[in-house]
């Protein structure tokens, strides 16, 4: 889900605190060639990884609501499905995001069980694309990182399972 940064610079997750943490983790883990993301100038070049939201925008107070996610949710399915040919690893930040995730991977024609959401936890999953495993992940949001409930070692741990599921 973006944040209020990307509602200002047309980027997601770009502009805001909860993008300083995955950008500054997508770096550390060799997923970005910058530790930062200002604006959708600013240089960023992801490796091998891509970002697709469930949501276009954040909304008021950063609660997105089931008619928002099912607006979206024709171009969140495309994106997928455009993504899905070249892919092996998926990080769902949020339960919000993950579970939007698992409804789109559905209406693809993937078989998907309804695993239940943690964070660092691996679902492998059949689509019509060949195999691929979700992983959960608590959401980059300030509320999470300044109470420690994610921790930079817990983002970048589940990035790493990804980049080496991904064999990248």
């Amino acid at each position: 889900m973006p944040g209020n940064g990307s509602n200002r610079t047309g980027r997601v997750f770009t502009g805001d605190r909860s993008g300083d943490w995955l950008f500054a983790a997508l770096h550390r883990v060799g997923l970005a060639n910058q530790p930062t993301s200002e604006h959708a100038g600013d240089g960023l070049r992801l490796i091998a990884t891509r970002m697709i939201a469930a949501v276009r925008c954040a909304p008021p107070a950063n609660k997105p609501t089931a008619a928002e996610r099912d607006t979206c949710a024709p171009w969140f399915r495309r994106e997928l499905e455009l993504s899905l040919p070249t892919t092996r690893a998926i990080v769902c930040p949020g339960k919000f995001g993950y579970d939007a995730l698992l409804t789109a991977l559905s209406a693809t024609g993937a078989h998907v069980p309804r695993p239940r959401f943690g964070h660092a936890v691996e679902h492998p999953l059949d689509t019509p694309h060949g195999p691929i495993t979700v992983i959960g992940s608590y959401h980059p949001s300030q509320q999470n990182t300044f109470t420690g409930k994610l921790t930079q070692q817990m983002l970048d741990t589940v990035l790493t399972q990804a980049k080496s599921i991904a064999g990248i």
